[in-house]
């Protein structure tokens, strides 16, 4: 993602090519209903922020969704209010369902880049984000998804209130997801190792497909 780029830019000064990794989005789709719940799809540690979404639904008394395992779940579960659902680890067969029948997947924490997002959308489903990290390359705002500026159960909140998933066209979504698929990421390292044998150092993955 762009925020890896400049991660190496500020670290070690190099500049690199953004590839990014392979989403198969072929196995979601979006169905002609959607429930009223909202989804977080992750494991249960400290970095991917759970407990800011926990804290923000608290506040705002809707159904969220937990999907994932991990040491912070006996933690998350003792501060959860009645309508937050802990589903442990979810088989992966059933994640499609999943996914395509939230009202709006939730990224409370920075990804250098974030599967789960690209999954929900395939699935039709818009994106409510921290704007950091590799959402600002994976969600479009307005269009795909909204995000929340301050790391904050407040922020969020105010977001997921503000925000109306029916405004979304799903397939806008799925559009979307397609850049991410793992059929362009084959054909980006190609052109990337072409490039480089041909002594054009690679930048032509940088576009886009």
């Amino acid at each position: 993602s762009r925020e890896v780029q400049a991660r190496i830019r500020r670290y070690y000064g190099r500049d690199s090519v953004v590839i990014y990794p392979p989403v198969d989005t072929t196995r979601f789709h979006p169905v002609p209903y959607h429930d009223d719940y909202y989804l977080i799809v992750s494991r249960l540690v400290p970095y991917r922020r759970i407990d800011l979404a926990v804290r923000a639904f608290n506040q705002l008394g809707l159904p969220l969704v937990i999907a994932g395992d991990g040491r912070d779940r006996e933690a998350l579960e003792a501060i959860a209010g009645p309508t937050i659902t802990f589903l442990g680890r979810v088989p992966d067969e059933d994640l499609p369902d999943l996914f395509a029948r939230c009202r709006a997947y939730v990224l409370p924490g920075v990804e250098d880049f974030g599967i789960a997002p690209v999954q929900a959308q395939a699935a039709g489903r818009p994106v409510i984000a921290f704007g950091a990290g590799g959402a600002l390359d994976t969600v479009v705002e307005g269009k795909t998804g909204t995000f929340f500026r301050e790391p904050t159960p407040e922020a969020l909140a105010a977001a997921v209130r503000a925000f109306d998933p029916d405004e979304i066209d799903p397939q806008d979504c799925v559009r979307n997801a397609a850049r991410f698929d793992a059929e362009v990421f084959r054909r980006r390292i190609r052109r990337f190792i072409g490039n480089v044998l041909h002594g054009k150092g690679g930048r032509a993955a940088d576009s886009a497909d």
